[in-house]
């Protein structure tokens, strides 16, 4: 019980800090707006290929050989559902709230499993212990914004969209053996837009979010290679 409750109060203070990161530092802004130190003491990085990326002064990635990965938390934007359905013309495209939790599990479910497989592809061991050479990485999807939800009541009509949606990844790096944070990311990221509107269903949506994922995944096995080599004094 005493292990829930230390896992509980971690995932509470986790939420805090999603909330208070996204309304203290918008990711509109441009980075000479954002504060140069936060406030838990990590320091903005310039030049990187996200568009928010803070790092504790010294921090290095040398020593950590595997990862763990921890379950993916997901928030929609605020109101999505609301103002979703707000423009929807009668009950069978409505997003319930079951809608709604089905979204998230399921955009819970992929991230994880692209990130593993990723991480794995590229050589780095994902496991579920914590120990002094394991990164911990505790994501999560905030601002999630479904432009055609496929909640399977709908009638035959195909749905056409310009874009699938948007979200952006807000995601920490802690030396799992001592829970010191040492990076967070923020990251804000769109479906491909075309000069035509695409049919969207789940299985369009899906990919184009597996598709995001991938692109992040790839960003972190880029960055863990680059600490690798120059580690090694190449």
């Amino acid at each position: 019980m005493k292990q829930k409750n230390t896992q509980y109060s971690y995932l509470m203070s986790f939420l805090a800090c999603v909330i208070l990161a996204v309304c203290a530092t918008p990711v509109a802004l441009a980075k000479d707006k954002l504060p140069e130190v936060s406030s838990d003491g990590l320091h903005l990085l310039k030049n990187t290929k996200v568009r928010i990326a803070y790092a504790k002064p010294g921090m290095s990635l040398d020593k950590y050989t595997e990862v763990k990965l921890l379950d993916c938390f997901v928030q929609f934007k605020k109101n999505w559902q609301r103002d979703y359905n707000m423009d929807e013309v009668g009950l069978d495209g409505r997003v319930t709230d079951r809608d709604s939790d089905q979204i998230k599990k399921r955009v819970a479910t992929g991230f994880n499993k692209v990130f593993t497989k990723e991480l794995t592809n590229a050589g780095h061991s994902v496991v579920d212990e914590v120990g002094p050479n394991v990164l911990l990485i505790r994501p999560a999807i905030i601002n999630l914004e479904v432009n055609a939800p496929d909640t399977m009541r709908a009638g035959m009509g195909a749905t056409f969209v310009a874009s699938a949606g948007q979200m952006t990844l807000y995601m920490e790096l802690y030396d799992s053996s001592t829970s010191t944070l040492l990076a967070r990311v923020i990251d804000p990221e769109g479906g491909r837009q075309g000069g035509f509107a695409m049919r969207a269903n789940r299985a369009t949506n899906n990919e184009e979010a597996s598709r995001i994922f991938r692109h992040w995944a790839k960003l972190l096995n880029g960055h863990l290679a680059d600490v690798k080599t120059n580690s090694s004094g190449h």
